[in-house]
């Protein structure tokens, strides 16, 4: 899948089936549906899943719970926009997908 089709995506009520849990959550985070989409992240217990669990609070503002997130998933803190981060963070996991 390209990262064309994955935000394409977007414009339908449904999540493709074949979506990673990781690409769930970033499907979820754009679509409004916050709740669902940490509730996914939470339950991934991998760096990855830290890392968007940190994605997801810095995108709700809540940046020292970010921090911590960040830490544990080894990543810094970004120093680009959230719509940056969300479009680095869909293409890294489309890629990783394709592996």
């Amino acid at each position: 899948m390209t990262y064309e089709n994955f935000v394409s995506s977007l414009r339908g009520n449904e999540i493709p089936n074949q979506f990673s849990l990781a690409l769930q959550v970033l499907w979820y985070q754009k679509k409004g549906r916050w709740d669902r989409s940490h509730e996914i992240a939470q339950d991934m217990n991998t760096p990855e899943g830290a890392w968007l669990h940190a994605f997801l609070h810095r995108d709700e503002g809540d940046n020292r719970n970010a921090g911590y997130w960040y830490r544990q998933a080894g990543k810094p803190v970004p120093a680009v926009s959230i719509e940056t981060e969300w479009e680095d963070l869909v293409r890294y996991f489309l890629e990783k997908d394709r592996d």
